[in-house]
């Protein structure tokens, strides 16, 4: 009985050990924050405490994680990537105009490896071939751009 108050951290740690190594088995997260709180006994426990303490710190520190932790990990894990689908990829990426382009005549541009009618965005904008556009908006098989500004310096 000796060895094992002189040795409580290292029991605590043996107990986090296998509660880590069973969560890999269960991936529900429960498991892993119970080793976290046999974690915080093994601190306890290599600090001098008394065994109620060591009991108290890890039942607390397990429950707080549980309450605190643990929901917002399952919320995180459980969404996904935001999917864009469709033309909607396409907003907000550049090409590049092969047919000039007015308010009035919608002209053509390469985008994403793709030929694509186009139209300025603004009406009131000529936009030449040549020039780096970004999309705005896409309506029907229509691309509405805007050029980009050249950084010449």
């Amino acid at each position: 009985m000796d060895w094992l108050s002189e040795h409580a951290w290292a029991v605590w740690l043996g107990i986090a050990a296998f509660l880590g190594i069973a969560e890999l088995m269960s991936l529900d997260l429960v498991l892993i924050m119970l080793a976290v709180g046999a974690g915080a006994g093994a601190v306890s426990a290599a600090l001098g405490a008394g065994v109620a303490v060591q009991i108290i710190v890890a039942a607390a520190t397990a429950i707080a994680m549980l309450a605190l932790v643990r929901p917002s990990l399952v919320a995180r894990l459980h969404q996904g990537p935001d999917l864009v689908l469709g033309t909607n990829k396409l907003v907000g990426q550049r090409g590049t105009v092969t047919q000039r382009m007015t308010g009035l005549v919608v002209g053509q541009m390469r985008l994403a490896g793709e030929t694509w009618s186009a139209a300025p965005y603004d009406e009131n904008v000529v936009i030449e071939v040549g020039e780096t556009v970004e999309v705005f908006e896409i309506r029907g098989a229509t691309a509405y751009v805007h050029p980009i500004p050249s950084l010449d310096i």
